[in-house]
């Protein structure tokens, strides 16, 4: 299970579907960065709101991914399709809940976050559309968890591309109105990216009942919701669903203090977030692996192999990121023309992309840490421990921005504040071995 091979064969789609999804997030900021700083700005707090949001239904669908590989460890597949299936139409209730309420309260909520006025229009032009998303990417999120939770990631390296290429090519058409298409700036952003999860999704679905063994798993064969299955995922996913909630929120919030020095800080952070976030993608592929991987050990009652794989993957995950630290450190220049042709907007850029290539190391060991304590099934602990670590971070942020004001990037060593809080609490978890004794 913990072999080499393995490892590979769950851990490169998922490397793939990043690479494609950060596709996205890349160009989408290159695209806006050419409209305007004030857009490229909007575009940062709009996005992340979007991902707090969405990351509700995330953190349900990690619930059932938990459950799911607990199950196909132990080989008892007949019972993951009631967890789909109840998974499936809870996040979509869910969806349409949330949907309704962003309807009023996006307007609200930036009308007291946004202190500019240009800043606040075009982050309420960019959601209005965007949250329509929400419908289908809830829904994704479950057909994720099933092919994660048993090990079948190719489906979501496809998957992953063809919603890289439709947002790119709808993003070059609406946003600049190419082949005779409005232009439509940051809107046209929004509109591509919720065309392209539509597309997704319907692939999905497709390739699920094409390809995938429906009946060995019980897929779609609903009689009835289940409530008992719905609340033990709940159980599990609802300090997910807080945890993944507050992480995001937080950095919602450290854009509006962002946002509070200036539009130049705001836009030097959304392409900060952007090279950040692709970064990440080896180490967040690995600590997907992690999770789903220590799940299965633990269903096959293999628990003495659980801390000598997460320190494994910890080591694979450093080694694989530190070049890529040292090329962005060095070069950050070519990373920042990929954002914006303004000159002055690059220079502004650079010490901020050197402190984000830092922190990606230490955000490799501590993310793979933190996914084996999630793995463990023990989500309240992780939970306790993001919340601890946001109480510090959040702090920090809001000292350096607001309280006593410094550069851009002073603020973004935040970041060291909290991955080596999360990594060294998660550690410590891990080593008392009180999760050894939990059964879900």
């Amino acid at each position: 299970m913990t072999s080499n091979k393995n490892i590979f064969n769950v851990t490169y789609p998922i490397f793939l579907t990043l690479i494609a999804q950060n596709i996205i997030n890349v160009t989408n900021t290159a695209f806006l960065g050419r409209v305007g700083e004030v857009e490229l700005g909007a575009s940062a707090i709009g996005g992340v709101f979007y991902f707090a949001i969405y990351m509700v239904g995330f953190g349900f669908s990690q619930g059932a991914q938990i459950l799911i590989g607990r199950r196909n460890g132990e080989k008892n597949y007949s019972q993951i399709g009631p967890i789909f299936n109840n998974a499936l139409l809870f996040n979509f209730l869910l969806s349409v809940l949330i949907f309704g309420i962003s309807l009023k309260g996006v307007p609200f909520v930036m009308k007291y976050a946004v202190s500019s006025p240009e800043v606040y229009d075009a982050t309420i032009a960019y959601l209005d559309w965007r949250i329509y998303g929400f419908f289908f990417a809830f829904v994704n999120a479950i057909f994720r968890s099933f092919y994660v939770g048993i090990t079948q990631t190719r489906i979501l390296t496809t998957s992953a591309i063809l919603m890289a290429i439709t947002n790119i090519l709808f993003d070059y058409i609406l946003i600049f109105g190419h082949f005779g298409f409005p232009r439509l700036g940051i809107e046209g952003a929004g509109i591509s990216s919720v065309i392209a999860e539509i597309v997704t999704l319907i692939y999905v679905i497709v390739y699920t009942f094409l390809r995938a063994d429906t009946k060995l798993y019980g897929l779609f064969e609903f009689k009835k919701v289940e409530l008992k299955t719905v609340l033990q995922i709940l159980d599990l996913s609802i300090f997910i669903m807080f945890q993944y909630f507050i992480s995001i929120s937080t950095w919602f919030v450290f854009f509006i203090f962002i946002e509070h020095m200036g539009e130049r800080p705001l836009a030097v952070s959304n392409v900060g977030r952007s090279l950040y976030v692709l970064l990440m993608i080896p180490a967040s592929a690995l600590a997907t692996t992690v999770n789903t991987l220590v799940s299965n050990l633990i269903g096959a009652n293999r628990k003495e192999e659980v801390l000598p794989f997460i320190r494994k993957m910890a080591f694979v995950a450093f080694a694989l990121v530190l070049p890529l630290m040292i090329c962005t450190f060095i070069f950050p220049e070519l990373f920042a023309n990929i954002y914006t042709d303004d000159t002055g907007l690059m220079a502004a850029c650079i010490p901020v992309i050197k402190i984000v290539s830092l922190a990606n190391l230490v955000f490799a060991l501590s993310f793979i840490v933190f996914n084996g304590v999630s793995g463990t099934g023990n989500t309240r602990t992780a939970f306790a421990i993001e919340f601890l670590t946001l109480f510090f971070y959040i702090s920090y942020v809001y000292y350096t921005a607001i309280v006593s004001p410094s550069s851009v990037e002073v603020v973004w060593m935040s970041e060291f504040v909290y991955w080596i809080i999360i990594g060294a609490l998660g550690y410590l978890y891990l080593l008392k071995g009180s999760w050894r004794k939990k059964e879900i």
